[in-house]
């Protein structure tokens, strides 16, 4: 029987119900006005992402099928004959990007390699270093953080036929060892001088990655190998380095996409020169884009740069597999 104390007594109850409804429902309105808000402030941010990179990632892929010099008001349609082109039937394009694909092959290959080679051995002294390690690493890390023209403009006047490293081998009684022409002017030396510039650059973020990882080892697991009779040799090459796998794919990554890409060091010291010699699918995709004059290589530019873009895509997808399994 419902007496008016019971009612007294449901009072409450139900008005906490209907008042946490309410709080429920206001909150819900202010987090959709959160929400709003905040679309509100990336708008302009994606805006430019869809201008600057949706769109011109397809028009981009659209020229790559056309025949264009990027200032005529038409265009013509030729379909995958840039493909067909750069890869075999131009007697003019193809063996230059034949010559440009192996020399970045021989750079894709050589300068992850050597970067590891450097690296880790210098990781390894720099982590047992007990005086001046902070110094030692700022001196290390120094080609990384000056500026690459600079470097470049540097390494140009040293390598030069009366630079400083023909003076030093003159002066050491090793003339024959010299090159009249020049580091960068002999085709047989110029190619390994800009791979050993490279890995030069590449050592300091390769050195200070190893570092991180060497400093997250536990100690006890060097220790056990030491117990075990392991030198300093075995101990870092078959307990430490397998321990760092991680950080060897993540560099080995970062500088073939680097060396496959990558073509400023090419353009600015010697611009593919000696006779092509040093001449990377950067370097091509630069060219036929920018220094055709008014000939319609903007499509085959394009395809050149797609041709790369699929090549990085592969050995992204390679590597993450190998370190998957790994």
């Amino acid at each position: 029987m419902t007496t008016p104390a019971t009612i007294a007594a449901d009072a409450p109850a139900h008005g906490s119900v209907g008042g946490g409804r309410r709080r429920g429902r206001q909150k819900m309105r202010y987090r959709g006005k959160e929400v709003a808000w905040g679309y509100v402030f990336i708008a302009p941010a994606l805006l430019l992402f869809l201008v600057m990179g949706v769109y011109t990632l397809f028009f981009g892929a659209q020229l790559s099928f056309v025949r264009w010099n990027g200032l005529t008001p038409t265009w013509e349609w030729v379909g995958l004959k840039n493909y067909a082109d750069l890869l075999w039937a131009s007697p003019i394009y193809a063996p230059v990007v034949h010559r440009a694909a192996l020399n970045t092959l021989v750079v894709m290959i050589a300068v992850p390699i050597l970067i590891l080679a450097v690296a880790f051995p210098l990781a390894i002294v720099l982590n047992q270093a007990r005086r001046f390690s902070g110094v030692l690493r700022s001196v290390y890390f120094v080609p990384y953080v000056t500026a690459g023209i600079a470097v470049y403009m540097a390494w140009q006047y040293v390598l030069e036929p009366n630079g400083a490293i023909n003076l030093l081998l003159r002066s050491l009684g090793l003339g024959s060892l010299a090159q009249p022409q020049g580091w960068l002017g002999n085709p047989s030396t110029a190619l390994p001088t800009l791979i050993v510039i490279m890995v030069w650059s590449g050592v300091p973020v390769a050195m200070l990655l190893y570092l991180t990882g060497l400093q997250s080892i536990d100690s006890s697991v060097l220790e056990a190998a030491q117990l075990d009779g392991a030198g300093w040799w075995r101990t870092n090459f078959s307990v430490v380095l397998p321990l760092l796998k991680g950080t060897t794919a993540v560099i080995m990554l970062l500088n073939v996409r680097d060396a496959l890409q990558g073509f400023q060091i090419f353009l600015i010291m010697t611009n593919g020169g000696p006779a092509g010699r040093t001449n990377v699918l950067g370097l091509e995709t630069y060219d036929l884009a920018f220094q055709q004059q008014l000939a319609p290589t903007l499509g085959l530019a394009s395809a050149l740069g797609w041709l790369l873009f699929f090549a990085a895509l592969a050995v992204a997808i390679v590597n993450q597999r190998v370190t998957r399994e790994k």
